[in-house]
């Protein structure tokens, strides 16, 4: 329940702090005066949206703090999700700073708006005038019955249904992924079969070049080697050559050799250029020997590397590495398409496996939601009897819907009758407004016995209601209130007499530095208060003695 609440620079409010009872607390105070305030300002500590319009002083922050009893409504696990410690008194705090920045505490830590939105429901149930309208809504008629079903596994069906879904997202992106896949399948097999087939080598493309440009000048080279042989050496066959002009030369030097220091040394070289000579003229001979010219194998090498060349064009690469990693990169994806195709049949298997869980699921809550219809009709009867609807006939018909939804696989209908005879139609075709409003009173009035919600707001919920039915309303508030607490905005003096506790809220014109200003102040009525506020509501300001009177006997009664 809600147990205080300040509120600072808000709106009308410069400062105040209330402390609420529990049962019945009654507000009241002319039009215009501020008691939506109050709702705006706990609208703020479920989560509403921030806006820096509601400062009265611009130049300073805007406070909001309540404090909750929220004991026994096993509200723990939604501070665990959120990392939060939980206690049983919870205080919420929302800041607007005039930068329009917003803060949020939860038990003096500070924590998100979601937060805020997550834990909104459980604690106040905020209901005005114009939510009435949702009674004409299908979701909130579904919500209506698995409320007051006793045995709903509507829980575990939203569950199964979001695993259904996500599993259901997760196939239709695999099979598009598959779809896409196939268009490129063939080509990409294509292309990783070309390049496993031509069985390239890492170092391949500079030894083939190497062959290639030694096979292209083989002639060339062993005409060289020829020459050089003739030049140097010629076979022996004359003596005008190179080596022998040098062992001429060396007999020479070695004649005069010990004559002349330097002249041995010239000597020893000589010695070392004729041994040189004489190696590579073997060499020369070896190698020429060893060249062979083959048109054949200059064929093959030239066919390889075109073939080389052509796929290095084909992937825009300049070496075989790269040909070797787009191979392997192929082979991944292929595989990869492979492997997607077995992981479409496994979801597929958890699609149906989870579907038929999800089919047994609804069907139990369209069990559970046909008998809570029976149940709602029987509660619900009464109560509008009590508002002056002692001709009313309502029911709420489940059919099979078109496909299962996030609630189920049924279509309700809130069906409804205010008067004798006649058939019964869908609430949001027969209903006037002033029904919808006690109708949506009964429906409350019924779902909080089943509920664990601890506090619930009307404001001006009576719109529409006078004489014997807003007496009539008050009761089945005050009733309410033996279960929950309950805080009604009324204008009706026949229900703030039935509160167990009553708040005013007045506007003032106070004086400022700047000049005179409206200001909005709430607070509790002695009781001598309470009777003269009612006699105010029942007649003018000053009361008459009579509305004095009535008003009295409206609180003792």
């Amino acid at each position: 329940m809600l147990k205080t609440l300040h509120i600072e620079n808000y709106a009308l409010i410069q400062e105040t702090d209330i402390a609420f009872d529990g049962g019945f607390v009654g507000v009241t105070g002319e039009t215009g005066a501020g008691k939506s305030i109050l709702l705006g300002a706990l609208a703020l500590l479920l989560g509403q949206r921030a806006d820096t319009q509601v400062l009265a002083d611009k130049s300073r922050k805007c406070v909001v703090e309540a404090v909750f009893n929220i004991a026994g409504l096993g509200l723990e696990s939604i501070f665990a999700q959120n990392d939060a410690d939980y206690d049983d008194t919870l205080i919420l705090r929302r800041e607007i700073l005039p930068s329009a920045k917003s803060r949020s505490f939860v038990n003096d830590t500070p924590a998100t708006l979601q937060f805020l939105k997550e834990l909104g429901p459980h604690i106040v149930d905020i209901h005005s005038q114009y939510q009435t309208l949702t009674l004409t809504e299908n979701t909130f008629q579904t919500q209506l019955l698995d409320t007051l079903a006793t045995d709903s596994p509507i829980a575990e069906y939203r569950e199964a249904y979001h695993h259904y879904s996500s599993l259901k997202h997760q196939l239709e992106q695999l099979t598009a992924q598959e779809a896409e896949n196939n268009k490129v399948a063939d080509y990409n097999r294509f292309l990783y079969d070309e390049l496993s087939n031509a069985q390239l080598h890492a170092d391949e493309q500079e030894t083939l070049e190497e062959e290639q440009r030694l096979l292209e000048h083989t002639g060339t080279i062993k005409e060289a080697l020829d020459t050089v042989g003739g030049l140097c050496d010629n076979n022996g066959r004359d003596d005008d050559n190179a080596l022998s002009r040098m062992i001429a030369a060396r007999s020479q030097l070695s004649h005069v050799a010990s004559y002349h220091p330097g002249i041995e040394t010239l000597h020893q070289r000589m010695e070392s250029a004729v041994i040189e000579l004489q190696d590579i003229l073997a060499e020369c001979e070896a190698l020429n020997d060893k060249l062979q010219y083959s048109p054949e194998r200059q064929a093959t090498v030239s066919e390889r590397l075109d073939l080389i060349y052509r796929l290095e064009k084909k992937h825009g690469v300049n070496d075989i590495g790269a040909l070797l990693a787009i191979a392997t990169q192929l082979d991944e994806q292929l595989q990869a398409a492979e492997s997607l195709d077995d992981r479409i049949r496994e979801v597929m298997e958890e699609v149906d496996k989870v579907f038929s869980r999800l089919h047994t699921l609804a069907q139990r809550v369209t069990a559970s939601r046909k008998e809570a219809a029976r149940t709602l009709e029987s509660l619900l009867v009464p109560v509008l009897a009590q508002l002056g609807m002692a001709q009313a006939r309502i029911c709420a018909e489940v059919t099979p819907a078109a496909d299962y939804g996030p609630w189920g696989h049924d279509t309700v209908r809130l069906l409804f009758n205010a008067n004798k005879g006649g058939a019964l139609r869908p609430v949001a075709e027969v209903a006037s407004g002033g029904e919808l409003s006690r109708l949506m009173l009964s429906i409350k009035s019924v779902i909080t016995r089943r509920s664990l919600l601890p506090t619930i707001i009307f404001d001006e919920i009576d719109s529409g209601v006078s004489g014997d039915i807003s007496v009539a309303v008050g009761n089945i508030m005050q009733g309410m209130a033996q279960n929950m607490q309950v805080i009604a905005i009324t204008h009706l003096p026949q229900i703030a007499a039935k509160a167990h506790q009553h708040l005013k809220v007045a506007k003032a014109i106070e004086q400022t530095g700047d000049g005179e200003r409206t200001v909005s102040r709430i607070r509790p009525l002695t009781p001598e208060e309470r009777i003269t506020e009612i006699a105010v509501m029942l007649s003018s300001n000053p009361p008459t003695a009579a509305a004095l009177q009535t008003a009295r006997e409206l609180i003792e009664n």
